[in-house]
């Protein structure tokens, strides 16, 4: 999965098959992606990525779907493993099984609950520190129940300068609608 990522990012393999999701964050804004898929600091297994959100920045549903997992009760976070169970998140399941996952939000910071319908763009949260997070950031993935388990599927995204694999330290701005 690794080598197809990277192939991807590249252009050195086309894929125009998979889902264009909207960049999780309000129209008009950009952000960097500060960790990208199998990065080498927490992401070195995971097809996931990191945006720089601040504290209290707006996250936004990238694919329309029903809302199945909500934590927001956490209120502590930090560079240690223990604060893993206090990270808040909100889980979409998609038409397809599919499912994203936002996490690090901020405490209470979850505009939906569990059984909500979300359209794609809309509002579902703030960005927070919780959880094993070195700042506050918005940790994104996608995946996909395949041959009895759950795998990580890389995503295109949007962006104002077309349909894009989102690269590391690069800075992304989502299109207004």
């Amino acid at each position: 999965m690794r080598e197809k990522v990277k192939r991807l990012q590249k252009g050195l393999l086309r894929d125009d098959t998979s889902y264009v999701y909207a960049l999780p964050y309000l129209p008009g804004k950009r952000y960097k992606v500060i960790q990208g898929y199998f990065s080498r600091f927490t992401h070195r297994n995971r097809a996931a990525l990191d945006f720089n959100l601040k504290k209290g920045d707006t996250i936004c549903a990238a694919r329309e779907g029903v809302v199945v997992r909500v934590k927001e009760d956490g209120k502590r976070g930090g560079l240690n493993r223990k604060y893993r169970p206090q990270g808040n998140y909100i889980v979409i399941e998609h038409a397809d099984g599919s499912r994203s996952g936002y996490w690090h939000l901020q405490y209470q910071g979850a505009f939906v609950q569990p059984g909500d319908s979300v359209k794609k763009g809309q509002a579902i949260g703030l960005s927070g520190k919780t959880g094993y997070a070195l700042m506050p950031h918005l940790h994104f993935l996608v995946w996909k129940f395949e041959q009895g388990r759950w795998h990580p599927v890389p995503t295109r995204f949007l962006t104002s300068k077309g349909i894009r694999f989102l690269k590391t330290w690069k800075k992304y701005k989502r299109p207004a609608e």
